[in-house]
């Protein structure tokens, strides 16, 4: 996906954060370190009050597989209790993070917790969860770019680009 279309789509998906959640008050979540670029440009496209947080999650390290093994770093640093939680994330392939942070919102007693991810692999999909707000469905390829990383290299590019396969199978 090109810089255009990225940009694009973030717009739209802010715009109907901002409907959605009008009068709401929402907490976004920031799940690091992926989502950190998507995230930047999607809160200053919605003009509703929110409150930002930022949780590391992860079960990548630095491979081109999940481990399945969710490792959590940090923690929230307001109540989440009786609020409106929306999770922003890089991208659901395998879903185990998102089901291992929904329970915990869940449990933290969220008043409900919905789920922004800039990119949906369904292909991958081992738990059963969803996205509320999708940017873009994928097929099940690496990709990296805008935020998302192999071995934390490639955030720092402006579009969204299929890893070479020589690359990371090694």
């Amino acid at each position: 996906m090109d810089e255009k279309a990225i940009e694009k789509r973030v717009s739209e998906l802010g715009k109907q954060i901002t409907k959605d959640y009008q009068g709401k008050y929402p907490i976004l979540v920031c799940v690091l370190k992926g989502s950190s670029v998507f995230f930047s440009d999607l809160i200053r496209r919605i003009s509703i009050p929110i409150e930002i947080e930022f949780l590391k999650a992860s079960s990548y390290g630095c491979e081109a597989q999940s481990s399945g093994e969710i490792e959590l770093k940090g923690d929230l640093s307001m109540e989440v209790q009786g609020r409106h939680i929306l999770l922003v994330e890089d991208i659901v392939d395998t879903g185990n993070t998102l089901k291992f942070l929904l329970n915990r919102f869940e449990g933290l007693g969220a008043k409900d917790v919905k789920v922004c991810s800039l990119l949906d692999k369904p292909h991958r999909r081992e738990q059963l969860v969803v996205a509320d707000y999708i940017g873009f469905q994928i097929p099940n390829e690496f990709v990296v770019g805008y935020g998302l990383d192999y071995a934390q290299k490639y955030r720092n590019l402006p579009y969204i680009g299929i890893l070479k396969k020589e690359i990371y199978e090694k």
